[in-house]
């Protein structure tokens, strides 16, 4: 039981989710950065419409009352992971607790960068058909990223 820090950049959302899942509920800490540049297969436009439709789901009675979608890169990445945890129990909340999800990599994060996993079932290398980047899906949905200065 250590510390697992996981490199995004260029893995698949799902596979890197339910490998993440599974380390959290052997009871690791995982620090997961560059989120941002994980990605998800399938056709954009598709990928898209799909999150939209999910925003637009609220109560006709009072709809600040949810439900509430992340829109960031990193609470999407968290939110896939949280779906693969069993989230009614409470081995799942406290698994849930030992996660972090960085967009880029943290100046105070004192991790070596040769340190960083990724995992090679995940690759990017696998996939053979069209793909988007997180950071491209957050943007068309409403993440309203940092300016640079």
């Amino acid at each position: 039981m250590g510390l697992r820090v996981i490199n995004a950049e260029g893995q698949i959302l799902g596979r890197l989710a339910s490998h993440v899942a599974k380390m959290l509920l052997l009871g690791e800490k995982v620090i997961i950065v560059n989120a941002e540049k994980a990605v998800i297969s399938g056709k954009k436009r598709r990928t898209i419409e799909a999150f939209k439709e999910r925003i637009k789901i609220h109560t006709h009675t009072n709809p600040r009352r949810g439900p509430f979608w992340p829109k960031t890169p990193n609470n999407i990445v968290r939110r896939t992971i949280r779906g693969m945890l069993p989230w009614k129990k409470k081995r799942g909340r406290d698994a849930y607790k030992n996660l972090k999800v960085y967009i880029g990599i943290p100046e105070n994060l004192n991790v070596d960068e040769s340190a960083f996993e990724t995992f090679s079932d995940a690759s990017l290398d696998r996939l053979k058909g069209s793909f988007m980047e997180i950071s491209e899906l957050a943007k068309e949905i409403g993440w309203k990223y940092p300016r640079e200065n």
